[in-house]
C-alpha cells in the first residue's frame, strides 16, 4: 500500500534518487528539500504520512535531521520517521528513540542498497513499527555486558533481529527455525532482562531499546 512520503536530503543526487525509488515502489512523494528548516516548514501542508531525512543537514551538517525528527514527532506525532546517516551515531539513535513511541526508523545510507529494502522499512514504520540498522543494534548492545551476559548465543541471535523490527515469523525464517522456538527464546529473552512481553512487536523493540539506554 503506498504512503505519502515527505524527503529532506542536501545532496540533490541522493535526494532525487529517494524520490525515484519511493515512486517506483507505489508510494507517493508529496514534497523534497534540502534543508531541516524547509521540511518543518512544509510539512502542515504537505500533509506526509512518513518523512526520510538525513541525520546531517544545513547549516552545521551535526543534527539538523534528528532535531527536526524531534520537533517533527512534537508537532505531528502520527507521522513516522525515517532517518538515514552516513555513520553509525548511536547518540543520536538513542535520543529519537528516548520518547517510547514507535513508527521509527533509523538506517545507514549504504544499507539501503535496493527498492524491496527500502519499501518494506517505510512499510513497517507506517504500520507503526520500529526499524534500525543491524550496525545501530550491535552497537547499542555492546555497550552492556550484563545481564546481556546471560543470553544464550541463540537468544543474542533473536534479540538483534527483534530490535531491527522483525516479528517473530521474520526472526524464524531468518534463523530457519519454527516460530514456537522463537516464541520460546522470546520469553526467556524479556524474563532475563526484566521486560515484560507486551504482545506488540514494535513495543518489544522499544522496550528492549529502553533497557539499553538506561545502562548506556
Amino acid at each position: 500500500m503506498g504512503v505519502r512520503v515527505a524527503v529532506a536530503d542536501d545532496s540533490v543526487l541522493l535526494r532525487e534518487g529517494l524520490v525515484r525509488v519511493l515512486e517506483e515502489a507505489g508510494h507517493e512523494v508529496v514534497g523534497a528539500v534540502g534543508d531541516a528548516d524547509s521540511l518543518l516548514v512544509a510539512v502542515p501542508e504537505l500533509r506526509p504520512e512518513l518523512v526520510v531525512l538525513d541525520v546531517r543537514m544545513p547549516p552545521t551538517f551535526r543534527d539538523e535531521g534528528v532535531r527536526a525528527a524531534i520537533e517533527l514527532r512534537r508537532r505531528e506525532p502520527s507521522i513516522g520517521i525515517l532517518l538515514l546517516s552516513q555513520y553509525v551515531e548511536v547518540a543520536y539513535a538513542q535520543e529519537l528513540l528516548g520518547a517510547g513511541r514507535g513508527s521509527i526508523g533509523y538506517l545507514l545510507k549504504d544499507r539501503v542498497v535496493s527498492l524491496a529494502e527500502l519499501d518494506d522499512a517505510i512499510q513497517r514504520i507506517a504500520a507503526g513499527g520500529t526499524v534500525l540498522d543491524p550496525e545501530v543494534v550491535s552497537q547499542l548492545i555492546g555497550r552492556r555486558h550484563d545481564p546481556l551476559a546471560r543470553l544464550t548465543p541463540r537468544e543474542s541471535e533473536v534479540l538483534q533481529l527483534m530490535a531491527e523490527g522483525r516479528t517473530n515469523a521474520g526472526i524464524a525464517a531468518a534463523l530457519f527455525i519454527g516460530v514456537g522456538a522463537v516464541e520460546k527464546n522470546v520469553t526467556s529473552i524479556f524474563g532475563k532482562l526484566g521486560l515484560e512481553d507486551s504482545g506488540a512487536d514494535h513495543r518489544r523493540v522499544l522496550a528492549v531499546i529502553a533497557w539499553l539506554q538506561a545502562g548506556a
